[in-house]
């Protein structure tokens, strides 16, 4: 008999800052069963015991080569068949951005999206690891099913941000940007929120220096895509906006394995 499996992801824009807002506070009374994290900003030696092994959970840790900067975990309280976190793609391993855990049902992405705003060559770098990661998603989901979860760093549709008209030539909404995201739809990834929830105003991001969170003047930045295979089996899909501690908020997902 399938049993619900509820996961969160998460950029926590530091994972040290977030100890400190009382993310481990949260894990406990949470209790998902899969927390990705991204924007951890950490090397194993920088972080407690406590962030590296929380009660009931197993960790598996992705840090960039450059301290303080990008960065990946899942914590995991079912412990997965198997986990990788070197791919042998210079565009992808080089900044600690991806965590795969393997379960029984699913091969699980937890991503973090490069950023293309600083400049071409940033929105250069951003498009191939678009493009090198879908390669590796499709190549995985021929074992079996995959789920994609993470900061995209792109909002989709006009819905998908506050102001679409006026960040019309910023990086996040750029038509370029958005197409890659048509591409993965295409190829028959499925974006979960929408299953459930129809229009604007949901957002998982807002900018701190305007104090945007309070009006709700965001974007909607993180997602968990699943291949269709898999779309019979998710059970609800949700954004977290009552969970503080980042300019992120969480994003759920619930499936039945």
């Amino acid at each position: 008999m399938a049993e619900p499996m509820r996961l969160v992801s998460w950029n926590v824009n530091g994972i040290r800052a977030a100890e400190r807002k009382g993310f481990l506070d949260w894990l406990a009374e949470d209790r998902p069963d899969v927390a990705c994290l991204q924007e951890t900003k950490a090397h194993a030696s920088q972080l407690s015991p406590a962030l590296l092994h929380p009660d009931g959970y197993e960790s598996y840790w992705n840090a960039a080569e450059r301290k303080g900067y990008s960065g990946t975990v899942t914590y995991a309280r079912r412990s997965p068949v198997m986990a990788m976190t070197d791919f042998g793609d210079r565009f992808l391993d080089g900044e600690g951005r991806i965590v795969l855990t393997e379960f029984d049902a699913f091969h699980l992405f937890n991503v973090y999206f490069p950023n293309g705003g600083s400049g071409e060559e940033r929105l250069r770098f951003k498009l191939a690891f678009y493009r090198r990661f879908l390669e590796l998603a499709e190549d995985f989901r021929k074992q079996k099913p995959v789920v994609i979860c993470g900061d995209v760093n792109t909002a989709h549709t006009r819905d998908d941000l506050a102001r679409p008209d006026a960040n019309a030539e910023t990086s996040g909404f750029l038509p370029v940007e958005r197409r890659w995201i048509d591409a993965l739809v295409s190829a028959g990834y499925v974006d979960t929120f929408r299953l459930f929830h129809e229009g604007n105003g949901h957002y998982t991001w807002w900018d701190v220096k305007t104090r945007s969170r309070e009006r709700n003047v965001g974007w909607r930045l993180d997602y968990f895509f699943v291949s269709r295979e898999l779309v019979p089996r998710v059970q609800d899909a949700r954004i977290r906006p009552d969970v503080a501690g980042s300019d992120h908020c969480p994003v759920e997902l619930t499936m039945d394995v």
